[in-house]
């Protein structure tokens, strides 16, 4: 089974699946908030268009979980604000 990890936890996913499809299937709906309301934020638009689903991925912040395609040792993590130190 290929995994990556999310928050240290393991996802397993499927060939051909982004990050979002994974966290989605995995059972998990948000993954983010907004920073003024704190609003649960996951998969919206799915095609890239809108900023929803933002994760860091391996240490790059701002990175569309609908489009980064799941690979075996991804280490993804919830993002933060900005997702940089400030």
């Amino acid at each position: 089974m290929t995994e990556f990890s999310f928050d240290g936890r393991p996802v397993p996913f499927r060939p051909g699946q982004t990050v979002g499809a994974a966290l989605v299937a995995d059972g998990r709906l948000s993954w983010r908030s907004t920073r003024r309301h704190s609003a649960p934020r996951g998969i919206f638009c799915g095609i890239g268009v809108c900023f929803d689903c933002l994760v860091t991925v391996d240490g790059r912040p701002n990175e569309r979980a609908c489009l980064v395609p799941a690979a075996d040792g991804l280490r993804v993590s919830t993002q933060e604000g900005t997702g940089h130190d400030d």
